[in-house]
């Protein structure tokens, strides 16, 4: 019987040791990304087309995006991606948008991923922040959150901070 006790003791001590987070492989490290999102709305080359008009006012446009991110906000800079995806007027009063996109990385050390981003963006706000919900490739499950902010009508700074 001493040496059932005993052999039991053991067990959960392995089991113990092998579950513990010294054992286990070690979490991706954060990753915290800066780009400008380049929305074009207009002239000969829109990146941001309204696909559904509002009966009145700007309560119910949608438009659908495929904006050019870059490292500067020249549009001559850099590309590093694309920000794939729509944004529609969701309130009654203000001008603020239900954005849904996908951050596809085209370059640098995480080319091939993507990172899903879905969010309120009111407009009138210096700062806004919206969440990352997941992703592909190194930012499979990933969540964080994007801190989003104006720098011209048509360029948006971007920072992510995610957990992939």
């Amino acid at each position: 019987m001493a040496a059932h006790m005993l052999y039991s003791v053991f067990l959960a001590v392995l089991v113990v040791l092998v579950a513990s987070p010294a054992t286990r492989p070690a979490e991706a490290a954060s990753a915290h990304l800066h780009f400008y999102m380049h929305d074009v709305t207009g002239g000969p080359s829109p990146t941001a087309v309204r696909v559904v008009n509002a009966p009145r006012g700007y309560f119910g446009n949608m438009f659908v995006i495929d904006d050019k991110l870059t490292e500067g906000t020249s549009s001559s800079s850099t590309t590093v991606g694309r920000a794939q995806g729509y944004y529609m007027c969701a309130s009654v009063a203000n001008l603020e948008l239900l954005v849904t996109m996908n951050v596809v990385l085209t370059s640098g050390p995480y080319a091939g991923s993507s990172i899903t981003v879905v969010g309120r963006d009111d407009i009138n706000a210096p700062v806004r922040e919206l969440s990352v919900v997941g992703g592909t490739g190194e930012f499979r499950m990933a969540r964080g959150y994007v801190l989003w902010k104006t720098v011209t009508p048509e360029i948006i700074d971007l920072e992510l901070f995610v957990n992939p």
